[in-house]
């Protein structure tokens, strides 16, 4: 586990138990890591697999916002809340 600048409590893939692997592979294939606004909820996979519903949804679903007009929004954000991202989720659900 390890705390990232908010301290919040991050279980990443290699330290992950059977279920929170499952999810990790659910939520972003076999062999990538999660973008960090979803590994923050690793700590409860069922939360990060709703979170990733909810996070595609918005980033990917109808919208009078362009993808482009989402991301921006995301990252001004993540800026306002000091928030390191890892770049956007290429793929939705």
């Amino acid at each position: 586990m390890e705390k990232n600048s908010a301290a919040i409590t991050v279980i990443r893939r290699p330290a992950a138990g059977r279920v929170l692997a499952e999810a990790y592979r659910r939520v972003a294939g076999s062999d990538r890591e999660p973008a960090n606004i979803l590994a923050v909820s690793s700590v409860n996979p069922r939360a990060m697999e709703d979170h990733a519903r909810l996070y595609r949804g918005l980033m990917f679903g109808p919208s009078p916002l362009s993808r482009l007009e989402r991301e921006l929004v995301a990252t001004v954000v993540s800026r306002a809340n000091v928030c390191s991202v890892s770049g956007p989720m290429s793929t939705p659900m």
